[in-house]
């Protein structure tokens, strides 16, 4: 299950397409009975949580947070991704690429990562690139790294 938490209220959000979309996603990922939070954030939200637990005090575009549930607590639980719209806003609009699939991408790319993949090392990032790119396929979106 898929929610969002739009706490900057930002109607521009099409929230019911975004559910829907990263719902289809984890599905397919074999995680469908999972639950997965989305939440939308501001810059100031955003710089704060990527000081706190990345140290490094500036926005960025996503955050994940992976489920920390002891094992011994039957709960399907991927964790929290969280997006910073004014920055896919910035990186869309320097990168000609529409919003919506921009922040698609982002969500996508934060769930990866609360599933175990990465982007530190070369072949891991190889990786991690190779599936979002045939999941943004499958749903019409184009190569975002081209």
């Amino acid at each position: 299950m898929v929610v969002i938490q739009n706490s900057i209220k930002d109607t521009l959000i099409n929230e019911e397409a975004l559910t829907n979309t990263l719902q289809q996603v984890i599905n397919d990922l074999g995680k469908g009975e999972s639950e997965l939070l989305i939440r939308l954030v501001d810059q100031n939200e955003i710089q704060n949580l990527n000081k706190t637990y990345r140290h490094q005090d500036k926005p960025t575009n996503v955050l994940s947070f992976p489920s920390d549930l002891p094992i011994e607590i039957d709960e399907a639980i991927l964790g929290d991704v969280v997006i910073c719209t004014q920055v896919v806003t910035q990186e869309a609009k320097a990168q000609n690429k529409r919003f919506d699939h921009h922040l698609i991408h982002m969500a996508i790319h934060g769930t990866l990562h609360l599933l175990g993949y990465d982007h530190i090392e070369e072949d891991e990032a190889q990786q991690m690139e190779n599936l979002e790119i045939k999941i943004l396929e499958k749903i019409k979106i184009a190569d975002p790294y081209q």
